[in-house]
C-alpha cells in the first residue's frame, strides 16, 4: 500500500471531522489551528521535501491528488497549505536541477517550519517577474525589504516567508530581482484585514515590510526582471499554477458528488419522479462532471511533466514543454478555475432553491470557488501571453506598405 496514496493518507474519517470544522471557520472568519495540527501531525509540511532531508519524498504529482482530497473537505485549509506547498514544491523542483541555496528551505520544513509565500503586490501584474518592494543592499549579501504584499495565506501562523524584491542599485544598467527568506520580526508587520466572501479560513492577510532582513544565508536567488528560466522562479510559477488548479479542481469534484447524493434522494413532485431520473438534472451533473474530468487529465499530464523534468527522466510519455512550459502552466490553471466555477454552477442549478441556504455545503463550496478566478494567471494574462505566443508583439506585424 502506498502511504501516499490519498484515501491512505488523508482517511475518510478525518476529512469528515474537517468538513465539519469548515463550517464553523467559514462562519467566524478564523484561522483552522485545529487542521493545521493535524496535519503536521500527518506529515504534510515534509510532504515535499525529499527522503534525503527527512521529508516523504512525495512528487508533485501526489502532492496534487493530496491537495485535491482535504479540498474537498476543507476548501480553505487546503488553499492556505497550498502556500507551504508551492514554497517546498519549488525548492523540491530547483533541488533537483542542482540548486543548492534551496536546502535551508527543505532542512527547515523538514524540521517543521511553516512556510508562506509574500509574492502578490497591489497593482503588480508582473507577479513573479517585477516588483514594487525595494531590496537594499547590505554588506556580507544581504538584503533590507520595504514594501506591501497582499494576501499572504497562513498569515497568523508562518514560521518562514518567502519574498521578493526589486533590487536597488542605481549603479546597475539592468534591474534585477532577489528572492529570500524571511523569519517573523518587528519589520514584518501582518495586517488582520482578511473578511472575504469565500475562503476565509486562509485568512490571507496583508504583510508590510519595514526594512526587513533576508539574511545573506537565506538569499535564494536573483533573477532579471521579467520572464525566465531561473529554477527556482520557474518552481514557484509551475508549483503555484498547478497546486492552485488542484485545489479548485478538488472543490468542483466534492460539489458533485454532493449533487449527485442530492438527485439520489430529492423528489419532483409534479413529474413524480426522483431527480436522478429527470433527464434535465442528469444533463447538468454530467456536463459539470464532463469538466472536470478533462482537467484531471491535463491536470495530472503537465505535473507528471515537470516532475520527470527535475528528476531527468525521459521516454515514451514525458514531454519537456520547452518555452511553451509557462503557458501551460498558466492555461491549465485557468481552464481549471473557471472549469470548476462552472461545474458548481451547474450542481446549483440542478440542486434546488434549499442550496441557497447558509445551512447548505454546496452554498459555501459556490463562494470558496470564485476565489480561482483572482488567482494568478487571470483570464486576461493567460490570453495575452497566448496571443503573444501565437502573434507575437503587437505592432510586430507588417502588411506591405506599411512604414
Amino acid at each position: 500500500m502506498n502511504p501516499l496514496e490519498p484515501a491512505t493518507f488523508l482517511p475518510e474519517p478525518w476529512l469528515r471531522t474537517v468538513r465539519e470544522r469548515a463550517v464553523v471557520h467559514d462562519r467566524d472568519n478564523t484561522f483552522p489551528a485545529d487542521d493545521l495540527a493535524d496535519l503536521r501531525e500527518l506529515g504534510y509540511l515534509r510532504l515535499l521535501v525529499p527522503t534525503e532531508f527527512g521529508g516523504l519524498g512525495a512528487s508533485l504529482l501526489e502532492a496534487s491528488r493530496v491537495q485535491r482530497r482535504l479540498a474537498q473537505a476543507a476548501p480553505a485549509t487546503a488553499l492556505a497549505m497550498n502556500m507551504h506547498l508551492v514554497v517546498t514544491g519549488a525548492a523540491l523542483h530547483a533541488h533537483r536541477l542542482g540548486v543548492s541555496a534551496v536546502s535551508t528551505i527543505l532542512e527547515d520544513a523538514a524540521r517543521g517550519h511553516l512556510f508562506a509565500f509574500g509574492i502578490s503586490e497591489a497593482g503588480n501584474d508582473a507577479m513573479l517577474f517585477d516588483s514594487s518592494t525595494s531590496a537594499e543592499v547590505l554588506g556580507g549579501g544581504g538584503y533590507r525589504m520595504t514594501g506591501t504584499k497582499i494576501f499572504t495565506s497562513l498569515a497568523p501562523v508562518w514560521d518562514r516567508l518567502v519574498v521578493h524584491g526589486r533590487v536597488a542599485v542605481a549603479s546597475e544598467t539592468a534591474p534585477r530581482l532577489v528572492f529570500g527568506v524571511l523569519e517573523r520580526s518587528d519589520e514584518v508587520e501582518t495586517r488582520h484585514d482578511w473578511d472575504t466572501h469565500g475562503m476565509r479560513a486562509t485568512q490571507s492577510c496583508t504583510t508590510r515590510l519595514h526594512g526587513a532582513r533576508i539574511e545573506p544565508e537565506r538569499v535564494i536567488t536573483q533573477t532579471p526582471v521579467g520572464p525566465n528560466t531561473d529554477p527556482f522562479a520557474m518552481g514557484v510559477f509551475g508549483a503555484f499554477e498547478l497546486l492552485i488548479a488542484s485545489v479548485y479542481t478538488g472543490i468542483a469534484e466534492r460539489a458533485i458528488a454532493v449533487g449527485a447524493d442530492i438527485a439520489a434522494t430529492r423528489r419532483n413532485l409534479t413529474k413524480g419522479i426522483v431527480h436522478a431520473d429527470d433527464p434535465d438534472i442528469r444533463w447538468r451533473l454530467a456536463d459539470a462532471a464532463i469538466g472536470v474530468d478533462g482537467v484531471v487529465l491535463q491536470l495530472e499530464k503537465v505535473l507528471a511533466d515537470l516532475d520527470a523534468l527535475g528528476a531527468g527522466e525521459t521516454g515514451p510519455g514525458i514531454t519537456d514543454h520547452g518555452p511553451r512550459w509557462y503557458l501551460h502552466f498558466s492555461g491549465v490553471k485557468a481552464r481549471a478555475t473557471e472549469s470548476a466555477l462552472r461545474s458548481v454552477d451547474q450542481v446549483l442549478r440542478a440542486s434546488g432553491g434549499s442550496q441557497f441556504s447558509r445551512r447548505s455545503e454546496l452554498e459555501r463550496l459556490s463562494r470558496d470557488v470564485r476565489a480561482g478566478m483572482y488567482h494568478p494567471s487571470d483570464e486576461e494574462s493567460v490570453h495575452a501571453s497566448y496571443a503573444k505566443a501565437l502573434l507575437g508583439e503587437i505592432g510586430a506585424t507588417r502588411l506591405p506598405g506599411d512604414f
